[in-house]
């Protein structure tokens, strides 16, 4: 598609968390390829969205909350980013504002931008899991915005039914590939031989999953090192968290790995033989990746006590969601715990089998998911594109 306009077409994008910035950065890229210098970028974000020209004014580590008590402690400081963002906005006059995924940030985000101009499109980019709880944010977000780019099949019988356009463009880790990573160069980088084993660490990428979740897994990773010392400690640290990381891994009283060069990530994934990994966005691509794994997660007491009553699925992991079952052990908050864990992963660790067939169920679910997708970006971009061109604000579209 082409425009034409008197200027390019600016893009805000915002993004709180890590998950975000990926989606963000790879929505840019995709604008970019169809619209070439036709499009700039402004908004918040994180590194991967600073490669595609998209300078965050702050540090989104900042906005990566989870949990009532932990979002209330940070309340005073999320309401002076969100000022610096709508400032930003105010001054950049963007020609449409994505906000990324973050309900609680982006739902504030929303409102204000709308004070400011009530002409601004706005455009949602990943749904609240209305699907899961809280079926009143479908109407609460179809109030807010013009649009929603869905990335979970699921969620379009809500929207529809709140009146909100939706367009499902696919979920992007499901679009991953790891057609270039390269196992053997990640066994060389730490030393590993080919017949010894490697258990993948990931503790998360928001700073409260560090404080709650990393002392199980170090738990459960020193109960393992105990019975099997030749075992290898790959830890892949998401960026918005990898000093904390690291600085917790280099107490540990035995060696550990910790790898943020993205491309060594990816040589990881494929070279583990189990993974140990916190709920969220990166148990797709381990399963993606053909990775048997342990799922752990814990959060505050008064958050879990209301999520639990609240809560539809029986799991939080969306491929066990999608079989409907538990493909992949969850132990959550009092379960998630250094001895479970441990047993868990070393159930894995010793018996092959049990990992081929846990793999082949985790591709069948994200086969549900809808693995195979045109690339998810590609899809969000033309939406976008198609939607603002019906608004005209492209122009003369070609």
């Amino acid at each position: 598609m082409t425009i034409n306009r008197d200027r390019p077409l600016k893009v805000m994008l915002v993004a709180a968390e890590a998950s975000g910035d990926a989606l963000g950065a790879g929505l840019a890229k995709a604008l970019r390829a169809r619209l070439g210098q036709g499009v700039t970028f402004v908004g918040i974000g994180g590194a991967k969205m600073a490669e595609q020209g998209v300078q965050s004014p702050f540090d989104i580590a900042q906005l990566s909350i989870l949990g009532i008590l932990e979002s209330l402690k940070a309340y005073p400081r999320a309401m002076a980013r969100l000022k610096d963002t709508v400032a930003l906005a105010a001054r950049e006059k963007p020609d449409v504002a994505v906000l990324i995924d973050s309900w609680g940030f982006n739902i504030r985000l929303a409102h204000a931008l709308r004070r400011l101009d009530p002409t601004l499109p706005l455009v949602k980019y990943v749904a609240p899991q209305v699907w899961a709880y809280r079926e009143g944010r479908a109407r609460a977000l179809a109030k807010a915005v013009d649009l929603l780019l869905s990335i979970q099949p699921m969620d379009k019988a809500y929207f529809d039914a709140a009146g909100l356009q939706n367009v499902f463009v696919g979920n992007s880790a499901l679009a991953k590939r790891f057609d270039h990573a390269d196992p053997g160069r990640l066994r060389a980088a730490i030393g590993a031989a080919p017949s010894e084993q490697i258990l993948l660490v990931l503790p998360g990428s928001r700073p409260s999953e560090i404080e709650r979740v990393m002392p199980a897994f170090e738990d459960a990773v020193r109960r393992l090192k105990v019975e099997r010392p030749d075992l290898h400690i790959v830890v892949p640290a998401a960026y918005t968290v990898a000093e904390a990381v690291t600085g917790r891994v280099a107490g540990w009283p035995f060696r550990a790995h910790v790898i943020e060069d993205e491309g060594l990530k990816d040589d990881a994934f494929l070279a583990g033989d189990v993974a140990l990994a916190c709920s969220g966005t990166v148990t797709t691509e381990l399963a993606l990746a053909g990775r048997a794994m342990v799922v752990g997660y814990k959060t505050g007491a008064v958050t879990y006590a209301i999520v639990k009553r609240l809560m539809k699925p029986r799991w939080i992991t969306l491929f066990n969601i999608a079989a409907g079952k538990a493909v992949a052990p969850e132990l959550i908050q009092h379960a998630c715990e250094g001895q479970g864990l441990a047993h868990e992963v070393a159930l894995r660790l010793d018996d092959p089998d049990l990992r081929q067939r846990q793999t082949a169920e985790q591709y069948a679910a994200l086969d549900k998911m809808g693995r195979g997708m045109p690339d998810p970006s590609e899809a969000a971009a033309e939406a976008l594109l198609v939607f603002l061109s019906a608004r005209g604000a492209l122009g003369r579209a070609g």
